[in-house]
């Protein structure tokens, strides 16, 4: 290869990993960017005003993640899959991941690394047991009340039979 060739090469390569830096980073949610959220800060992310018609996609298995929160987060889910479908995730995955609600979350791996999706799903769960609807589910978590989920709760795998 000639030296020109060299050169232009790394140039090109340059060029595009100087790109990279400089393109937008998607977020990679943890607990310890839980930032408050509501309706005042920015806008509500995607979700479904009512249950849908037809069926709704399976969640993930629990039985594919090691963490025992995790895997309580997708059990719940599958319990709760017309609530999570009516409800927004505010990790803002609908932008970086084109959900529309909180259900594509645990319909894929997604919500598995990303605790502001377990603790709204446990939260959604929380809710629904106590009576909630889905709308007064949805009004706590765009005021950030999925944020005061106790996690420790779920170390413990739940029962089969829980509802």
């Amino acid at each position: 290869m000639s030296l020109a060739r060299k050169c232009s090469a790394a140039a090109v390569l340059f060029g595009l990993a100087l790109a990279l830096l400089l393109l937008p980073q998607q977020s990679i949610s943890s607990a310890t960017n839980l930032a408050p959220q509501s309706a005042d800060d920015q806008e509500v992310p995607a979700f479904h005003n009512q249950a849908p018609a037809g069926a709704l996609p399976a969640t993930m298995s629990p039985d594919t993640f090691g963490d025992p929160v995790v895997q309580n987060a997708y059990t719940v889910a599958s319990r709760v899959k017309k609530v999570l479908y009516q409800e927004p995730c505010y990790c803002h995955c609908d932008r970086s991941q084109g959900h529309g609600s909180l259900l594509d979350c645990f319909v894929s791996k997604h919500g598995a690394g990303c605790q502001i999706c377990v603790r709204e799903d446990l939260y959604s769960y929380e809710q629904t047991r106590k009576g909630k609807t889905p709308a007064q589910i949805r009004e706590g978590i765009t005021r950030g009340e999925w944020q005061s989920v106790d996690i420790s709760k779920y170390q413990a795998p739940l029962p089969a039979t829980t509802k």
